[in-house]
């Protein structure tokens, strides 16, 4: 296709107008097959001007002119969507068309979201900023399990979120400082207080426990929960255990130093039962307000330390009721002007049946089924708010308390209602509401507290804001029982934090919590603490084999080495386990999966490193190195190392691990290279002494210095630096194995002795004399000593009389075998 422009315009004219496309692009391709496109060649504007009735080259390799021609005009104009400006052409070959990969669809967060009762997209409402609040304690006593649940549980999941899917988190948390529970407690513990100052003689002091045990009696037989039941009937027994011996001591010598000791034992086992009788007599007189912060500002700040010691992050804001007075009546006033709420006599309350029929709201989003459940509605108004008067005053019994009116005996603020003190579920509503506004992200707590608490914080929050999205994902952690039983005092099964840190350390907790859902039911059991104590010991021993294989001497160039198929192998595996912990952690952040995967990747690991050693091989430094920095950084992420620093677990204590390793691992490794020295040149020279000395001090004075050395033939000696307690614990589980086996093998041998000496002395009867002393069975015998007939004299049957040969003939052969042991002097 040669000649002038005007010509190659109207040849492209002519192939371009033919109607069917495969004759289109056959002619052209016949046409332009004549053409080279080689440096110095220059497009026309014909050229142009028909490379411009193409979106693409055609896909059929057929019409390879056209395509060539087609790249080749491409590649001079810079593309089909440039001006149409030819360029002068140097002949370079163009570029291939390039495509993007197709890819694969990224994982997406799913939280599981109680409002729907289904796992959600996690979508936050302003880009990448998350707002949380998190339901707090009531600080009215030590902090439990119970709370560890829920706390472990929700900093697990703020950690996840915030520095592995990377979300920038608000975190608010409550301390609930004004609850009828701790009223309660604080007055009681401030009448029992004055009791004590008054020092009681033990004759008044018999009277009034016998006077406070008419009304706890009857509150005995009164409670239906046989949980509560039988912790009543404990506290009864305990109390009249301890009346008899003061009343006899009374009656004897009323003022000897045993009345004493035994008024002091009553007084103290009685201090429940007189404390609340007090209260009863005496806690309208408890005015001082200062009585009522005294008790909840003690144990928030042991829940604080608690918190601090399970390396539970503090929140980014702490509210106290006691603080927000102000807000909550504020907060209150705006939801009787949007006409949910009405006061009668000093108390607000929320009108639920209005709040219902609102087309704009729904009532009970959480448990529609638990709406109506009376006995829930009142544990929610608390124990001092359920008489039948206060009862009485709502519309509807389905209704709860904004604002209460203080009775005699309980704290009160100034508000337009009279004074009085916050309903329980508006203090949350009121906190959160000053600091997230209309609409957070998250709201998280305890599976107990769905209904009544959120689901009424949902509706008077909606009220207040007139709005229907207060919480767009609700979270709930799931329940807590101890060895499959309910936590209960009455059952001897409550455990504090404190008590639980005594036994295990706070990873040994967290590791627990992180092998279970976090919605779910987990059970707090020595089963459950020892699988976390052997996921523990699984995952440090890699930690240290690893930094044993890198603490080995290499040069520079020596740091990177050539990979065979088994590292190849091993780092495809490592990159499967990765994707596999990200897809667990997006669906509800599932760390029991992520867990197991991370187990599975260490798995493969310990195999590749007994397989290199088993072939006198170096594993490869930098595929482990990955590895265990990966593995780090995911329980760093989970709350199971505390602090940054190098690979592994913490040794030796919070903030000491990395100068510690760091510090006194060359002086370690100087020590176990001069022992192996001393051990070789013993071996050598058969000096037994130097052994023994070498391997006690292995066994007995390291492990004293948190230091393990580990022996392997024929390869350098491997030292770790772990946690003191833990090695001489398992020092101790060793000796104590080794004892067992001493014992069994001493058990074996002494009954193979006692079996050879019955075989013997039963060698030594002669068959004829085996059956003589057997007279309450035969009472004749033949010559040779069998039997004939039996006891009553009644002749053998001819089958017993064979039986018996058969055992005669073989204690023949016994008796002839102990004969030639004679003969021969062995028996």
């Amino acid at each position: 296709m040669a000649g002038s422009s005007g010509e190659q315009a109207s040849d492209y004219r002519q192939i371009l107008s033919i109607g069917d496309e495969a004759q289109r692009l056959d002619a052209l391709n016949q046409h332009l097959s004549t053409r080279s496109y080689v440096q110095g060649y220059s497009l026309s504007q014909a050229d142009v001007d028909a490379f411009r009735q193409f979106s693409a080259p055609p896909a059929d390799l057929r019409f390879l002119h056209v395509v060539r021609w087609f790249r080749h005009v491409q590649a001079v104009l810079g593309g089909p969507d440039q001006p149409c400006v030819l360029q002068a052409s140097k002949g370079r070959r163009g570029q291939p068309q390039w495509s993007p990969p197709t890819g694969t669809e990224p994982c997406q967060l799913r939280l599981y979201n109680s409002l729907t009762r289904s796992k959600e997209v996690f979508v936050p409402q302003d880009g990448r900023k998350v707002t949380w609040y998190c339901c707090g304690p009531t600080v009215y006593d030590a902090s439990h399990m119970g709370h560890a649940r829920s706390y472990i549980s929700f900093d697990i999941l703020r950690r996840v979120l915030r520095d592995y899917f990377k979300y920038d988190v608000f975190y608010c948390m409550n301390i609930t400082d004004i609850d009828d529970k701790i009223i309660k407690r604080a007055r009681q513990n401030h009448l029992l207080e004055r009791y004590r100052a008054k020092q009681p003689q033990p004759a008044q002091l018999l009277e009034d426990v016998r006077a406070a045990l008419q009304p706890f009696s009857a509150k005995l037989s009164e409670t239906a929960d046989p949980d509560k039941r039988q912790l009543l009937e404990r506290m009864q027994r305990a109390v009249q255990l301890a009346v008899e011996p003061l009343a006899r001591a009374l009656q004897a010598t009323p003022t000897s130093p045993e009345t004493s000791s035994c008024a002091q034992v009553l007084l103290e086992e009685a201090r429940d039962l007189l404390s609340e009788w007090l209260d009863t007599r005496f806690g309208s007189e408890v005015t001082d307000n200062s009585i009522f912060s005294e008790l909840p500002k003690f144990w928030e700040e042991a829940f604080h330390k608690d918190m601090a010691a399970l390396n539970v992050l503090p929140p980014d804001v702490l509210t106290r009721v006691s603080e927000y007075v102000p807000e909550i009546v504020s907060f209150v006033e705006k939801i009787v002007d949007n006409g949910y709420g009405y006061a009668t006599n000093g108390s607000v309350y929320f009108d639920t049946k209005k709040f219902a029929a609102s087309p704009k709201h729904s009532y009970g989003k959480l448990v529609p089924e638990a709406v109506g459940d009376q006995k829930a509605l009142q544990e929610g108004e608390g124990d001092l708010s359920i008489s039948a008067d206060l009862l009485s005053e709502k519309r509807s019994p389905n209704d709860f308390a904004l604002w209460k009116a203080s009775k005699p005996g309980e704290p009160s603020w100034p508000c337009p209602w009279g004074k009085g003190r916050p309903g329980w579920h508006i203090e949350c509503s009121a906190m959160a509401g000053s600091l997230l506004g209309a609409s957070m992200d998250i709201h998280g707590g305890g599976f107990d507290l769905r209904f009544p608490h959120h689901d009424n914080e949902l509706a008077q929050s909606e009220a207040h804001f007139e709005n229907d999205c207060w919480v767009r994902y609700f979270l709930h952690t799931g329940h807590l029982t101890i060895a499959g039983c309910k936590m209960s005092k009455s059952l001897k099964n409550f455990i504090t934090i404190q008590d639980a840190l005594k036994k295990h350390s706070a990873r040994q907790l967290r590791l627990a919590f992180l092998m279970h859902a976090w919605k779910d039911t987990l059970d707090y059991s020595s089963n459950t603490m020892e699988s976390a104590l052997q996921y523990e010991k699984f995952m440090n021993e890699f930690f240290l084999n690893v930094k044993d294989i890198l603490r080995a001497p290499v040069d520079v160039t020596g740091q990177f080495e050539k990979w065979e198929k088994e590292e190849v192998e091993l780092n495809r595996n490592f990159y499967q386990r990765k994707a596999a912990v990200h897809a667990a952690l997006c669906d509800n952040v599932d760390t029991r999966t992520a867990l197991e995967e991370m187990r599975a990747l260490v798995g493969q690991c310990n195999l590749y490193i007994a397989a290199r050693k088993a072939a006198r091989r170096r594993p490869n430094r930098a595929l482990l190195q990955s590895a265990g920095l990966y593995l780090t950084h995911m329980l760093r992420i989970f709350g199971a190392i505390e602090e940054d620093g190098s690979m592994g677990f913490p040794v030796g204590g919070h903030g000491t691990s990395l100068d510690l390793e760091a510090t006194v691992m060359p002086y370690l490794q100087a020590l176990s290279e001069f022992r192996e020295g001393v051990r070789r040149i013993a071996r050598e020279k058969q000096v037994s002494e130097v052994l023994q000395l070498s391997d006690a001090l292995r066994d007995d004075v390291m492990p004293e210095l948190g230091v393990r050395l580990e022996d392997h033939e024929g390869l350098p000696t491997v030292v770790k630096l772990v946690d003191r307690d833990a090695l001489l614990a398992e020092r101790e589980e060793k000796r104590r194995v080794e004892e067992e086996k001493r014992r069994r093998k001493e058990e074996a041998a002494r009954k193979r002795q006692e079996q050879e000496a019955a075989k013997l002395a039963k060698m030594r009867v002669p068959a004829r004399e085996m059956f003589l002393p057997e007279l309450d069975k035969y009472s004749q015998f033949d010559d040779s000593g069998l039997p004939t007939h039996d006891a009553e004299g009644k002749e053998l049957s001819k089958g017993q009389s064979k039986k018996l040969r058969k055992l005669w003939e073989a204690q023949e052969r016994l008796h002839q075998e102990y004969l030639q042991q004679l003969t021969n002097g062995s028996a």
